[in-house]
């Protein structure tokens, strides 16, 4: 990489006018060499030592704010390296200094990924580096095999047996005997799952690591007896479901000992955190770790400014594709200007690449068990559609990321299982609002007899990325229309939106109401949206039945009659009328429950937040995520079963560590739930 460096700086100083390495008068070609070689060791040198410690002094700094200050500070550190060069004539413009420092870095940092993809041998050799300075640090790794749980957020089972299909996963498909390679045996069976009625992270992956996802009915819910709202992806939330989940189960989590968890919005009850969520909101206390992952990563300036060139990339790539989808008049389509540019790039680039940079050092650190999540298909999928040439990068992107993990595990000090899995999946399809012109919080209004604004407001994303974006900056995650505390006037409904499920809840009665009351105080409300051709169906309480279901022309059938007359539920397959009985019974479930209608022809659902992508509700392939296990490992459940819901993959990943001899996980073989 010296030489890399020193040809580099010799180019540069032939090409930008305010760059030289001597004075004028002097030409010879070979002092011109020996001083690029001295400025460029020097730089290397300045980079090794002084780098690490600046990125600790800018710990206080927002990550994203540390990766636009990588090209400033290797341009002071080019100047400094530039005056201990003995000739002392060496010189460069401060903003010259800044393209200098960061063209070196990035032809040394292109030039090694090339080697290192190109040259097994020296991609293993660098990898040995890596491995032997935590060997030297760490006491020799134990005999049993850890675990890598990666979640691929958002990527359902169908899509992943697509772009296995079409060779974007070419790592996937050979684990799973369809490699290039004939006759390949294959290594991982594949498993579908269903997911609860709230098909979403925050349901899905607190089940998953916690162990109970109860009284989650949605992304987003009002509580009456805080009379606050509850968001998945707000740190204040996300903590205070972590915390009543550990209450429930009485056990820390699937990672409770010697684990790690990396990009989560949830900590699994693991040791080593980075970038976690429900630790987000710490960010004053010196033990919080939530965003160390940043800055462990940024510790590397060639880290630093390959994910800082390739962060503007894809903003270039994301602002060309949603201009020739404004071109084609491409339907279904949402707003993608803004910031999402800068947030796809974040969850597609930065995220990305500080997660599998932690989960490699956590294998060579030899952790038992490690969970992290990749968010970067969900994020695009959400404004691009789960389909297409958009997001079919991002999918080879994260195969590549597989792949690298893999390689990563034989140079660890123990032999891992490598476990893959997705926490819910994607539902296509347009906006409620794009197809009727008006929104579900618009609808509930006009059935209550309240006026209508003409130019309605949008419904934010719920995207996770949004949240990685706000805690790397140290932004409170509280979205417009959505407060904390609801301030809005008591006796107006609250009207709250995740993907295709909708919640309808009025603040001025503390407890849930039932149908009966809601026809006494709005006679029109619940026919209204029942009759509605973009609503599916209504869940409320009744006096008489307990809960019923509510559809079209009058349906309304009673929860424990489901099984016999599913009515408006038939559509949505098998599992739904569980699914809808289960939420039912959470304290928090809100007093009409929407979920959007459903064609099972095209598998589309109607999102009643700006999506076109979408997921959190019942209908089509958001609600069949996958798990993709090693054959070393049993089967997640005999043949014949179904695997159901976020707690019961937790049950199977937990029999999973315990298959290692962790164990990880130091309570009896079935924890029981406490009393609510």
């Amino acid at each position: 990489m010296w030489a890399v460096s020193t040809v580099t700086m010799l180019v540069l100083a032939g090409i930008l006018p305010d760059f030289q390495l001597q004075s004028v008068d002097d030409e010879s070609t070979t002092r011109l060499a020996m001083t690029a070689a001295l400025g460029a060791g020097a730089f290397g040198l300045l980079s090794a030592l002084v780098w690490p410690l600046l990125v600790r002094l800018l710990l206080l700094v927002p990550a994203l704010v540390l990766g636009l200050l990588v090209f400033f500070l290797n341009g002071s550190l080019l100047i400094v390296a530039l005056r201990l060069v003995p000739s002392g004539d060496s010189e460069a413009a401060p903003e010259t200094a800044v393209i200098v420092a960061a063209v070196m870095s990035a032809v040394a940092s292109a030039t090694g990924g090339a080697l290192a993809v190109r040259d097994d041998d020296a991609y293993r050799r660098r990898l040995y580096r890596l491995a032997d300075r935590r060997r030297r640090a760490l006491p020799p790794g134990p005999s049993s095999p850890g675990t890598v749980f990666m979640q691929l957020d958002g990527v359902g089972h169908d899509l992943l047996l697509a772009a296995v299909g079409k060779g974007l996963m070419p790592t996937v498909a050979r684990w799973l005997g369809e490699g290039a390679g004939a006759g390949e045996r294959p290594t991982h069976r594949l498993t579908a799952w269903r997911t609860d009625w709230s098909s979403q992270t925050g349901a899905s992956q607190l089940g998953i690591l916690h162990g109970s996802n109860h009284d989650v009915p949605a992304f987003r819910w009002y509580e009456k007896a805080a009379r606050e709202v509850m968001v998945c992806n707000r740190p204040t939330s996300a903590a205070e479901l972590q915390r009543r989940a550990i209450d429930r189960t009485g056990d820390g989590g699937l990672l409770s000992a010697d684990g790690a968890s990396r990009g989560n919005l949830f900590s699994g009850g693991a040791d080593e955190q980075a970038l976690v969520l429900s630790i987000a909101t710490k960010r004053r206390d010196r033990r919080n770790r939530s965003r160390a992952g940043y800055f462990a990563y940024f510790s590397d300036p060639a880290n630093a400014v390959r994910t800082a060139l390739s962060f503007i990339a894809e903003v270039g790539r994301e602002i060309g594709q949603s201009t020739g989808a404004r071109v084609r008049k491409a339907r279904p389509r949402v707003s993608r200007g803004g910031l999402y540019p800068f947030v796809r790039a974040f969850a597609t680039v930065v995220e990305r690449d500080v997660v599998v940079a932690a989960v490699m050092g956590d294998m060579f650190a030899g952790r038992t068990a490690v969970y992290a999540d990749l968010v970067a298909y969900d994020e695009v999928a959400h404004h691009s559609g789960p389909f297409g040439r958009d997001v079919e990068k991002v999918l080879e992107r994260l195969d590549r990321a597989l792949a690298l993990i893999e390689k990563a595990a034989e140079h660890a000090p123990r032999p891992y299982r490598l476990v893959v899995l997705s926490d819910h999946g994607q539902s296509p399809g347009e906006t409620f609002r794009a197809r009727y012109g008006l929104g579900l919080g618009d609808l509930v209004r006009a059935g209550c007899g309240l006026p209508v604004p003409r130019r309605a407001r949008r419904t934010h994303s719920g995207a996770e990325a949004r949240a990685a974006v706000r805690a790397a900056l140290r932004r409170p995650v509280e979205e417009g229309g959505e407060q904390h505390r609801p301030s809005r006037r008591r006796s107006e409904p609250i009207v709250l939106a995740s993907g295709n499920l909708g919640l309808v809840s009025f603040p001025d009665v503390p407890h849930r109401m039932t149908k009966e009351e809601i026809d006494a105080r709005h006679p029109a409300l619940l026919t209204t949206l029942a009759n509605h051709p973009g609503i599916g169906f209504l869940l409320v309480r009744s006096e008489r039945h307990g809960g019923v279901v509510l559809g079209a022309y009058g349906a309304e059938i009673p929860l424990d009659r489901l099984d016999g007359d599913p009515g408006p539920l038939e559509v949505f397959g098998p599992g739904a009328a569980d699914a809808v009985r289960r939420t039912h019974s959470f304290p928090s479930t809100a007093d009409i429950m929407v979920n959007s209608a459903y064609d099972p022809a095209d598998g589309e659902v109607l999102a009643f937040e700006e999506q076109i992508g979408s997921h959190g509700g019942l209908g089509g392939a958001q609600g069949r995520p996958f798990l993709l296990s090693p054959l070393a490992l049993s089967a997640p459940v005999d043949d014949g079963q179904d695997l159901v819901g976020a707690e019961h993959v937790h049950r199977v990943l937990r029999r999973w560590l315990r298959e290692a001899n962790g164990p990880q996980v130091p309570v009896e073989a079935e924890p029981q739930e406490r009393a609510a």
